[in-house]
């Protein structure tokens, strides 16, 4: 996990509005092939040990969380903006 932002991904939603939002980084092996996200991205290129594994991560963090005796820390919404543009 990083604390950076890694920009382009279904967390940034939940990010802003102020929702612990996780993304978990993956091995970029095949990440940025030329199939990646195309129609020849199909499930025959599913590799099965690293679905396996990050089933296991996400259960394990899914349930520690949901153990934790707080709620995870917020980030800061962004300032509201007046109407001339400026942030209150």
């Amino acid at each position: 996990m990083t604390s950076r932002n890694t920009g382009g991904t279904d967390h940034q939603s939940f990010d802003a509005l102020g929702l612990p939002g996780f993304q978990f980084i993956q091995d970029g092996i095949e990440y940025g092939s030329r199939t990646h996200h195309t129609n020849v991205d199909t499930y025959e290129r599913l590799v099965m040990d690293d679905l396996k594994q990050m089933a296991v991560v996400v259960a394990s963090f899914v349930y520690n969380t949901a153990q934790l005796d707080q709620k995870i820390p917020r980030k800061e919404l962004p300032k509201a903006k007046t109407a001339s543009g400026v942030g209150r």
